[in-house]
């Protein structure tokens, strides 16, 4: 069935004027496209001209019967697939045995049923466009057959040559690609200095300025508590201002404003400080050794991730036991080991959430978590500080890739991939100590950090954003 109407175009062949004109208007009330003729020469002539999807033929006419124009139609390669209908009154059997016998396609006996009509149409045509529809899919399916035997004929014909010219090219695809994997390392370490010292910047600025203000607002803040205790002394206090006083709970204001800027003055500080660390890492500025307490950064780290630790009025979060111990004050890069702590503490409560996210999920109770922290001089005079959790722990095949740029475990969106990467880099290039992991599954993890007291003055200055094969370090064995 082609384009020419958009349910088919039908020729209907009957010497009867009344019927030529009943049939027409019935299909064409129907959507066909009706051509018609009044004799077999006239169809003749018609299929010729132009093909048409189905043809009603009447078997009855005179000098050249249905029967004939099927027959010479069937003979024809041109026009031997179009579909007929014969239309007669003859309802004897011999007479339809015969118009099935010379091709035609189905039997219609006059006077028409219109229901009987559209609907044998309707099944004519739709037979009619599927076979053109399996015509074409054979067609296609021929073509490609013999395409593909011209194919594993070459192929077949060449096959030496083309094992020789496959194996070259595999050569050279593993070449470009471990030169690729090394151009992509370099650039991704490149554009995350770029990033970082972007990040940096941008944040600085905001920082410094509610950095400025919050010590001037710890002031103002004083001076108009003192105020009110004044006034609540020397004055009395008429019931409308001491209802408006007992509703907003003046007293525990009184207490909790102070406090809540000074956790807004020390986390202020951590900012500033992890800013600092990320200029020394885009070697924007160089960041000095300090002599710092070593406790007070763990602390500090331990009061940014206060939301996810257990608090003393409730019983969720990770409990955290310390075991510090006598430690001197320590020369080191502060801001720096304080990402150190922060990138494996955060690594600890990730695994130990995540693993009681799967026993609930698995409908067993969560354990509680516990991660402790001990801090010792041992006797090489070196600080080390050990973390251990009480997680799923890590397989082999992890902590031997734990180290690795851009290696995670974590589902795409929640890791980088360099957070225990630039951490080993700080300990080990920057203050010259080590940084271990010891974990068996189902029994928690373990990193050790040492560091010396003391720091040479002739170590470099600032990190490089390359990996370790070029520095000349390989990780320490988990």
């Amino acid at each position: 069935m082609d384009d020419r109407s958009l349910n088919g175009n039908i020729l209907i062949v009957d010497d009867k004027a009344d019927n030529l004109r009943l049939l027409s208007r019935m299909l064409g009330q129907r959507g066909y496209e009706v051509r018609s003729a009044i004799s077999g020469s006239a169809a003749l002539m018609a299929v010729r001209a132009l093909p048409p999807d189905l043809i009603l033929l009447d078997i009855n006419m005179p000098a050249m019967n249905g029967y004939q124009v099927c027959e010479e139609l069937k003979a024809c390669e041109q026009t031997g697939a179009i579909p007929i209908i014969f239309l007669s009154a003859l309802s004897d059997t011999a007479d339809k045995v015969k118009a099935f016998r010379i091709g035609g396609a189905d039997y219609i006996t006059k006077p028409f049923q219109v229901e009987e009509v559209l609907a044998r149409v309707e099944n004519q045509l739709t037979l009619r466009q599927m076979q053109l529809k399996l015509q074409r899919s054979n067609q296609k399916l021929m073509q490609e057959v013999q395409q593909r035997k011209r194919a594993q004929d070459i192929l077949q014909d060449s096959e030496a040559a083309l094992r020789q010219r496959t194996q070259e090219m595999e050569a050279a695809l593993e070449e470009l690609r471990l030169t690729q994997m090394q151009l992509v390392q370099s650039e991704k370490m490149s554009s995350l200095g770029q990033l970082v010292a972007g990040v940096a910047h941008e944040i600085n600025n905001p920082i410094n300025f509610i950095h400025g203000n919050l010590r001037p607002a710890r002031d103002y803040a004083e001076h108009l508590l003192m105020l009110i205790q004044a006034y609540q002394k020397s004055a009395p206090t008429p019931p409308e201002l001491q209802a408006q006083m007992d509703s907003i709970d003046l007293d525990f204001v009184k207490q909790d404003l102070p406090q809540l800027l000074e956790s807004m003055q020390v986390g202020i500080d951590r900012i500033m400080g992890i800013i600092r660390s990320l200029r020394t890492f885009s070697r924007l500025d160089e960041a000095d050794i300090k002599t710092v307490d070593l406790h007070d950064g763990l602390d500090s780290t331990l009061m940014i991730l206060s939301n996810r630790l257990k608090q003393e009025d409730n019983s969720d979060g990770v409990e955290i036991v310390k075991c510090y111990g006598d430690l001197p004050r320590v020369e080191c890069y502060p801001g720096q080991l304080n990402q150190v702590f922060m990138n494996i503490l955060t690594n600890a409560l990730d695994a130990i959430e995540d693993e009681n996210s799967q026993r609930l999920a698995q409908g067993r109770s969560p354990q509680l978590g516990q991660i402790t922290i001990s801090t010792r001089i041992t006797e090489a005079q070196t600080v080390q500080i050990s973390i251990l959790d009480n997680g799923p722990g890590m397989p082999d095949s992890v902590q031997q890739r734990l180290f690795d740029p851009f290696f995670t475990t974590k589902p795409i969106g929640r890791g980088t991939g360099l957070g225990m990467s630039i951490s080993y880099r700080i300990i080990t290039e920057r203050h010259r100590g080590t940084l271990s992991c010891t974990s068996t599954l189902g029994q928690g993890t373990e990193f050790v950090i040492t560091i010396p007291l003391q720091q040479s003055q002739s170590q470099p200055q600032s990190l490089t954003m390359h990996g370790r094969e070029e520095a000349g370090l390989s990780p320490e064995p988990c």
